[in-house]
């Protein structure tokens, strides 16, 4: 009985130990997530940086490497696809924009382009790559683009208003030329910006379109 007893003991002790010892793994563990969670915070922020066009002030966002947002001040879904958590901050991929936005305003075709980072759905993401195809001066309906996507995708055909729904959600405004998608019979139909930013954007490119 006393030997029975003893090993009881001794089971219950190593128990115990094990116990012990998988709460200080799980602590461990615990503090080495919330380390990783603490770095990926801080090496997640967004980074925005402000450009003053003469169609009025600009919002610029990156992750810190690419421009990841060109925003009218106060457009239509401002801030679209930005982490809640920014700081300002001077970055060479906004000074590289900003160069781009001095020529763009200038009426001259930049050669280069900033290093992108597209952030929205796969459909989205499409649609705005299509968007860069266009080129300066030329423009595509929302039937062309959605006809585009539709073979892309091995589909009979798109839904225009999905496609209008996309590139009304453009994160990356002038760079990724939204402004130069019109409506089948020639017409601006809308813009995030204001109609009144779309019509000066392709006046500057001297494009031809239906005023209303």
């Amino acid at each position: 009985m006393r030997e029975k007893k003893g090993d009881k003991q001794a089971e219950q002790q190593a128990e115990k130990v094990k116990l012990k010892q998988a709460e200080k793994r799980t602590e461990k563990q615990a503090e080495k997530q919330a380390e990783k969670s603490r770095t990926d915070y801080i090496s997640h922020l967004d980074y925005i940086n402000h450009y003053d066009s003469p169609l009025g002030g600009i919002t610029l966002a990156s992750d810190g490497d690419k421009l990841t947002g060109l925003w009218f001040d106060g457009q239509k879904y401002y801030g679209f696809g930005m982490k809640a958590d920014y700081e300002e901050k001077d970055l060479p991929v906004f000074d590289q924009t900003k160069r781009w936005l001095d020529i763009y305003f200038q009426g001259r075709v930049p050669d280069f382009m900033p290093a992108l980072e597209l952030r929205g759905t796969d459909f989205r993401k499409r649609v705005w790559q299509i968007l860069l195809t266009i080129p300066y001066g030329e423009t595509m309906t929302y039937g062309q683009i959605a006809g585009i996507l539709a073979r892309g995708m091995g589909l009979k055909s798109m839904s225009a208003q999905a496609v209008g729904g996309a590139v009304s959600h453009n994160p990356l405004s002038i760079i990724v030329p939204c402004h130069r998608v019109l409506g089948s019979d020639g017409s601006l139909t809308g813009y995030a910006g204001g109609l009144d930013k779309k019509i000066r954007l392709l006046e500057l490119e001297q494009v031809k379109f239906k005023k209303d």
